[in-house]
């Protein structure tokens, strides 16, 4: 079917321009006086028709608003004109806006609009879950930035007591023998009799303190065993060790896996 009169499909329904449907018909009279006669025959605003104002634009890119205007009109409305008329080019046009009718109305046109709705609603779910995604990304990230991230420097720091070194391993996951037979082979540490003494190049640097503690012995005697324990110093130097070789502390670890 060829186009008699331009159609808009841009709303929920077809319409027609009022002064492109006036030029079809050769109405001789002002768009503006036509429009407003035909609007005598009870069509309403916003029912019927809706104004649409147009801005003339001057050679000099200035607007002027509402200078021009026009109407979208219902195929109802653009019918009933058409028999207003009473003429032959008015009863071409009414026909052709029932044949656009009964096509918009077709089962396979209805089916077509709902799956183009379908597939429109499914886009803006999608967008919308996006946005949402993003959006929980970004509060997750907040959150994340407001959280004080606990480093094994600040357990040390709030700590100012001596400390064994089966504590120290315990941090990392590991047994003081292991801790005691790693520092060895670090050339940190050696083993006199019962005791883990350090080097003399690490000695005094404040990084132990050994201290005698008295016991009872299996023969009722009082008996004393030094015993050495590591300052905080001392166990910030072991942390560095460990980092060089990649063995961080439980407590970093854990915040590793709650920040990826």
């Amino acid at each position: 079917m060829s186009e008699l009169v331009r159609i808009s499909y841009d709303s929920e329904r077809p319409t027609v321009s009022g002064r492109d449907l006036h030029q079809t018909l050769q109405v001789k009279t002002p768009y503006t006086q036509w429009f407003e006669r035909m609007k005598e025959y009870g069509f309403s605003e916003n029912s019927d028709f809706v104004t649409v104002h147009k801005n003339v634009i001057r050679v000099d890119g200035t607007k002027m608003p509402q200078q021009h205007y026009d109407h979208q009109l219902t195929l109802d409305m653009a019918k009933e004109i058409c028999m207003i008329q009473r003429s032959a080019i008015g009863r071409k046009c009414r026909q052709y806006f029932l044949e656009l009718e009964k096509a918009w109305n077709s089962p396979e046109a209805i089916m077509a609009r709902a799956l183009q709705f379908a597939d429109s609603q499914l886009a803006l779910m999608r967008s919308k879950n996006t946005e949402l995604a993003d959006n929980v990304a970004i509060q997750n990230q907040q959150i994340t930035e407001m959280k004080p991230k606990v480093s094994y420097y600040d357990v040390v720091l709030n700590c100012k007591d001596l400390i064994t070194i089966s504590v120290i391993a315990k941090d990392f996951g590991k047994s003081a023998r292991w801790m005691n037979r790693y520092l060895h082979d670090k050339k940190i540490q050696f083993k006199q009799g019962d005791i883990w003494l350090l080097y003399q190049k690490y000695a005094e640097k404040g990084y132990t303190s050994t201290k005698t503690n008295n016991y009872a012995g299996s023969d009722g005697e009082q008996h004393i065993k030094p015993h050495t324990y590591w300052t905080q110093k001392g166990r910030l130097f072991i942390y560095d060790l460990l980092k060089v070789d990649g063995i961080i502390p439980l407590i970093e670890l854990e915040m590793e896996e709650v920040y990826e």
